[in-house]
Order: structure tokens, then C-alpha cells, then sequence
């Protein structure tokens, strides 16, 4: 389990990341990157994607394996990882293929869309979670991916 005191008082544990969040929580997640990626990010913050299995957002986990190994094509020497802090706001989860919602959960009010490990959404297997509003994530810090979960 993560410890969760560097979220500020009252923040709830991080759940294990086969847990749905729950709505209007603050977790601790993970966004692997490229150095160049993250130096941009820290100066002027998070931007959304314009594409992605959820659609337009900000991709996170809160598994840690997951974002070690992003970007899948660079050497994992020249990736890191950014720990940050994610008010997840109302939350929706997409656990399969052609969810009527996959790349639409922001026009219906979501703030937030969760894809569970395991469904078959995701070919390793592991959590992501899609945030809308890069306004919800502030970076905590930096670290460089660790090394016994990209195996």
C-alpha cells in the first residue's frame, strides 16, 4: 500500500488500482513520459490529448507498472514518471470495447473516465484512467520509472 501523506490533510488512501475511485476523491497517480515531455509539463502543466481509447483527455494510472513503461517507444532510460495529485470528480467506468460512452463520458458530465484492469481494454492488462480537465492534476514530483516493473 501507498502512503498517501504527501496528498494534504484529509486525503483518503490510494485504493489498489483494481478499486473504482470514488467520486470527487483525490488519488495519487502515476503519467510515464519522455524527460523533454515532463520539463514542459512541470513549467506549464498537464495538457489533454486530442485521441485515445478514452477519447480526449489526460491518461493516467494509479499503477505504478503501468506508467513505467510510457512511452512505449523510448528506451526505458529516457522515460520518467510523474507522480501526481488527481481530484477525479465524478467518475465513469469503461470496461469494455464500444462502451457507448468510450470517447464521449465528458459531454455526459464525467469528469473522469476509469478503464479497470482486466477488462480487455487494455492490452497489458492494467489500469489507465482518462481526466478531462488537466486543471484536477498537480504534479507532485518526479522520479525515474522503476526498473523491476518494466519486466
Amino acid at each position: 500500500m501507498w502512503v498517501e501523506d504527501d496528498l494534504g490533510g484529509g486525503a483518503p488512501p490510494c485504493l489498489e488500482s483494481y478499486m473504482e475511485p470514488a467520486e470527487g476523491r483525490v488519488y495519487r497517480m502515476y503519467h510515464g513520459t519522455s524527460r523533454e515531455a515532463a520539463q514542459k509539463i512541470k513549467v506549464s502543466g498537464f495538457k489533454r490529448s486530442s485521441k485515445g481509447m478514452l477519447g480526449s483527455g489526460v491518461y493516467l494510472s494509479r499503477d505504478l507498472k503501468k506508467a513505467s513503461r510510457y512511452p512505449l517507444e523510448l528506451p526505458a532510460n529516457q522515460r520518467v514518471v510523474l507522480r501526481v495529485r488527481v481530484n477525479v470528480g465524478k467518475v465513469i467506468k469503461i470496461d469494455r470495447q464500444d462502451h457507448p460512452l468510450q470517447k464521449t463520458w465528458h459531454d455526459y458530465g464525467y469528469d473522469t473516465a476509469w478503464c479497470p484492469p482486466n477488462c480487455g481494454m487494455v492490452p497489458s492488462g492494467l489500469e489507465e484512467d482518462c481526466v478531462w480537465d488537466p486543471q484536477r492534476i498537480t504534479v507532485i514530483y518526479e522520479m525515474v520509472p522503476v526498473m523491476s516493473v518494466l519486466r
